[in-house]
């Protein structure tokens, strides 16, 4: 009778602590995932990824520090359909290019930074993720007295850091909702379903101005018309009264 005690009694040790244990590891996962949501919540302050989803706007962002001998005729294409957009350019760029840079924004689109160097900004510290802002925003402004507002980090590579020193220069972190991925798909028709497929309202569609990107342009534009999505800047976006 001792024995089979002694075995009830061991068994009922062992089985409390498995729940004990149990209890902790579930403790520990809610806890560490609590603080994974914290940290990923506080690290996306102030970044933003579409515009105001209850409106008919989007915006095809362009990025640009190469594909200059694009830009001229996007901007034909942009003009023939009335288009305004914001273009994201690079401080390396604008002083390699000024001329087609006052084009761009003499064409009436809105300008938005791109850092200098289309560096990692999630490896950077403050200091230098301000250098790189910094250094866009005053050589833009050197060019055409314009004060940026709208901070696009190259390979969408941010850190808290970067938020921080974005917002310090009175800049919002801007992200995409859909990306084209044109720099790499060098194809036209998959530009085009990229930038069209289940688009909706608020959307930031990211792309280049590639060979590609221009072909699937006119497409894109006309696919918006026919289905009532006005194409236009990121403030606009974000303002996103129906059009």
């Amino acid at each position: 009778m001792k024995n089979i005690k002694d075995l009830k009694a061991n068994s009922f040790r062992k089985y409390a602590t498995f729940i004990i244990a149990c209890m902790l590891s579930i403790i520990l996962i809610y806890t560490n995932v609590a603080n994974a949501e914290y940290a990923f919540m506080h690290l996306n302050d102030n970044v933003i990824y579409n515009g105001n989803k209850s409106s008919n706007k989007v915006c095809l962002m362009i990025n640009v520090y190469w594909g200059t001998e694009y830009i001229e005729s996007i901007l034909e294409v942009l003009a023939e359909y009335g288009v305004k957009t914001t273009f994201f350019v690079g401080g390396m760029w604008v002083e390699k290019e000024p001329e087609m840079f006052k084009k761009i924004y003499e064409s009436g689109h809105e300008i938005g930074n791109h850092g200098y160097f289309h560096l990692s900004h999630d490896k950077m510290s403050y200091e230098q993720n301000l250098e790189e802002i910094s250094a866009t925003h005053a050589i833009v402004k050197t060019k055409i007295d314009y004060d940026m507002k709208l901070f696009a980090p190259p390979s969408g590579a941010f850190n808290k850091a970067t938020i921080e020193s974005a917002s310090e220069l009175g800049y919002l972190t801007i992200m995409w909702t859909r990306d084209t991925i044109d720099w790499r798909d060098k194809n036209s028709n998959l530009v085009f379903k990229r930038s069209t497929e289940k688009t909706k309202g608020g959307d930031f569609i990211l792309m280049h101005p590639t060979n590609h990107t221009l072909k699937a342009l006119p497409l894109i534009l006309e696919y918006y018309k026919l289905n009532n999505l006005i194409a236009t800047t990121v403030s606009e976006c974000l303002i996103g009264d129906n059009a």
